[in-house]
């Protein structure tokens, strides 16, 4: 792949007013980063579940806050390979020094696709069709948007909201840039080759995408006959490393705040990262304050900060194997071995105590139920809108979904474009609702 190509500030569906010779202070990719940024699917991600329940009295992460600091994390990794990348070709130069605004944009959009309740939301919406009530549609369906339900997937569903031309919308969706919209898709082939859920783009997507990868000169890799394969824009392993260094990072921050972990497990786990002699420094800048909440911050920091710095060096290290498309595998499978121990370390101590924490499976059970009956309902509803309580929930429904599209898999999308778009507290709400109790009657 060609960097020359790779990086164009070409608009989708506005490519009839692009002008490559225009000028502004406020590049088109900055441009990306404001317009999600006074979305209503950015404002909704504060009130949708990372992975523990919303907060009380202590303060965790939510989807918003998660993806404010992906964002932030991208753009200064982003900022560090553009930085050489602009040496080895400095008649790049001026392309480069918008990397890393194009993956804190790509950052900012990486889950607005997610349904409620966090990740078991996406297990809730795919079980329901391959184990459920849905299980019924079959038939009516071909074979690839099948898949796309019995594997439906966040990311997936990202691409869908920023392309898709809604009802009484613009076309081209969002209108992004299309290396925005090409560094979003960390699984570009289609859900027949999913693996463990994962794909880049619904069937009814799969030629915007195609159109995406021409324009940039992504390379389409060999696939079985009637599927689709490409390799990763390159700046897809930047954005991918952001959201597991976060995620990681953060989930331990807030279990040490929610007592699920101690203070000396997490100094114990984060010092790890660190060699002896910046150990031995940051141990004694930490014992300068007292509140433990304020150590594992600082500490934090300096993880994150070693863990962007390993990164970007292994971005650039594997930059030839990546325009090729034949990287193996995360950045972070190929960072330096005491980095890469200390975090598959924590990355254990997640899978042990945070995400079969009791109350963070009370979520999954819930969000569970909740995701099912409102698809029975919904969907009901929508496959046969002659009945009298179909009227009554059809209108509920946000007038950009198409509930009376032609093809039964237009309707089951409008369907969960609504149900993906709810927040954690609009789906339970909804639920109490249509259940009769959570009625307020006047007299």
């Amino acid at each position: 792949m060609d960097w020359s190509r790779l990086i164009s500030d070409k608009r989708f569906g506005l490519e009839d007013y692009h002008d490559p010779n225009k000028s502004a202070i406020r590049t088109d990719f900055r441009r990306d980063f404001d317009r999600l940024v006074f979305s209503s699917p950015f404002r909704r991600l504060q009130n949708k579940t990372q992975v523990f329940p919303l907060p009380g009295s202590i303060f965790v992460h939510n989807r918003l806050t998660h993806s404010m600091e992906v964002s932030c994390v991208g753009r200064s990794m982003g900022a560090d390979v553009a930085v050489e990348l602009a040496r080895r070709y400095p008649e790049l130069a001026e392309a480069f020094a918008h990397i890393g605004d194009i993956v804190a944009a790509a950052c900012l959009a990486h889950d607005l696709g997610n349904p409620p309740f966090g990740h078991s939301g996406e297990k809730a919406i795919s079980t329901f069709f391959s184990e459920n009530a849905g299980a019924a549609l079959q038939e009516h369906l071909t074979a690839r948007q099948w898949s796309d339900l019995t594997h439906f997937e966040g990311n997936a569903n990202a691409f869908r909201l920023l392309t898709h031309q809604f009802r009484g919308r613009r076309k081209g969706g969002f209108a992004m840039t299309y290396s925005t919209l090409a560094s979003i898709v960390k699984y570009p082939f289609d859900s027949s080759l999913a693996t463990k859920n994962k794909f880049g783009f619904f069937d009814s997507e799969c030629e915007d995408f195609a159109k995406v990868a021409a324009e940039l000169g992504v390379l389409r890799l060999p696939s079985p006959e009637g599927t689709y394969r490409w390799a990763r824009h390159p700046l897809v392993y930047i954005v991918e490393a952001a959201d597991d260094i976060c995620y990681e990072v953060m989930d331990i921050e807030d279990a040490h705040r929610l007592k699920i972990l101690t203070t000396n497990e997490v100094i114990e786990a984060f010092l790890a990262f660190l060699p002896d002699e910046r150990r031995n420094r940051t141990e004694m800048i930490m014992r300068r304050v007292d509140d433990p909440n304020e150590q594992i911050a600082y500490l934090r920091s300096a993880v994150i900060g070693a863990l962007t710095r390993c990164c970007a060096q292994t971005f650039l290290d594997h930059e030839q194997e990546i325009l090729s498309g034949e990287m193996p595998g995360p950045l972070l499978k190929f960072i330096p071995e005491r980095e890469r121990a200390a975090y598959e370390h924590c990355n254990d101590i997640s899978w042990r105590k945070i995400y079969c924490y009791s109350d963070v499976v009370d979520i999954e059970i819930a969000g569970n139920r909740i995701i099912t009956f409102l698809l029975e309902k919904l969907l009901n509803a929508v496959l046969n809108p002659s009945l009298n309580y179909s009227r009554l929930l059809l209108a509920k429904f946000p007038g950009q979904y198409d509930t009376a599209a032609p093809t039964v898999y237009g309707k089951i999308q409008a369907v969960l474009d609504h149900l993906s778009g709810m927040t954690d507290v609009y789906a339970l709400d909804l639920y109490r609702k249509l259940n009769g109790t959570n009625l307020r009657i006047e007299n």
